[in-house]
């Protein structure tokens, strides 16, 4: 009986640890990527930006129902059989039903449905789909990255084709299918989360001297990225690369007309230094890369690379955790909706980080 037991702990040790690194998880036929949330009946909830959720089926008959659980609209970019197939508005309200068009004659199908908007525009909820669904493949087990940052990270702005820039929501351009994160990271063939919100900074935000906003660090371990710690994140995602792109809200003017404090170096690099110690607590076995922003240039790019430096430094006698890497943008002037890159841009950055990233992840 004892050598049962002990036999029936070491096979759900074993279960756990090999589940542990794959690189998405699989609950029954849904295979789920990113900050995501399981719910009751299989559903599943969109949170962060490109999280996602993917199935095979056959046939040429395929919907999905999908809910806004906000009162606002949001939106989903599809991928099927590894093309993009366009972006759909979900409109407030209950689970609508949206048909998927499939033109390619094939035994089966993989469709892929991403979050195109932001943690701060609420959650996608995901409720089935119609399909006739088949098993899929135990996924591939790949490096993996995490991307944390801000707007540029979200995809903010950099969809335009339906919604001109200027006009309906703030959040109506995103796309984060097409942000330089996920963008690279389909390049590389690799998995990544996006931990990023629109306007946040390392000590104070785009118009917020952190008195009435959170900031990245106060929201990065909770689930949906906001002040909710009942629902922490797991970090289960264990990422061989992480890269912080963070500093273009704490150097920046803000909207001009609400008071603004100087740009404090100090603060900045202390809170940086701290929250990578928070990373490294939760990923101890990543490597990480810190990069400016091609939003900022001139003498605040020279302040911005000065303060990152000063980050790295502080780590050098760091012998627990790989060294600490420093990436610089070559300088850009963002064609995307409210000075941010467009998806032209978006591309030129991952092109950039591409031999970068590539170089390090083979280090691993």
């Amino acid at each position: 009986m004892f050598f049962k037991k002990n036999l029936l702990f070491v096979l759900l040790l074993i279960s756990s640890v090999c589940f542990s690194q794959k690189s998405e998880f699989k609950t029954q036929n849904w295979i789920h990527s990113g900050r995501i949330e399981i719910l009751e009946g299989n559903k599943v909830i969109l949170i962060g930006s490109a999280s996602s959720v993917s199935f095979d089926f056959k046939g040429t008959s395929c919907s999905v129902s999908l809910q806004s659980t906000v009162d606002h609209q949001n939106y989903v970019s599809l991928e099927l059989d590894g093309k993009y197939i366009g972006r759909l508005r979900i409109e407030k309200g209950e689970a609508k039903s949206f048909p998927i068009v499939i033109s390619e004659k094939k035994k089966s199908h993989h469709l892929s449905i991403y979050k195109a908007t932001e943690a701060a525009n609420g959650g996608v909820l995901f409720a089935g789909t119609t399909a006739n669904l088949i098993e899929s493949p135990t996924p591939d087990v790949k490096k993996k990255i995490e991307l944390i940052g801000d707007s540029i990270t979200c995809g903010f702005g950099n969809d335009d084709s339906t919604i001109p820039c200027g006009t309906g929501d703030w959040y109506d351009q995103h796309n984060a299918y097409w942000a330089y994160g996920p963008v690279l990271s389909r390049a590389l063939n690799v998995d990544y989360v996006l931990s990023s919100v629109s306007g946040y900074g390392m000590y104070r935000n785009w118009n917020d001297e952190h008195h009435e906003e959170p900031i990245i660090p106060d929201v990065y371990e909770n689930l949906y990225l906001n002040k909710d710690s009942s629902k922490p994140y797991d970090f289960k995602f264990q990422p061989d690369l992480v890269s912080i792109c963070l500093g273009t809200n704490d150097l920046s003017d803000g909207d001009g007309k609400k008071p603004r404090l100087a740009f404090n170096e100090e603060k900045y690099v202390s809170n940086y230094i701290n929250f990578i110690k928070t990373v490294y607590k939760h990923a101890p076995n990543t490597r990480i890369v810190l990069l400016n922003s091609p939003m900022v240039s001139g003498d605040r790019n020279v302040t911005f690379m000065k303060c990152l430096k000063k980050v790295i430094q502080a780590f050098e006698n760091d012998s627990a955790h790989k060294p600490i890497t420093l990436f610089e943008f070559q300088p850009m002037t963002p064609k995307g909706c409210g000075y941010h890159p467009n998806i032209a841009d978006d591309k030129t950055m991952a092109d950039q980080l591409i031999p970068f990233f590539k170089k390090l992840l083979d280090e691993k």
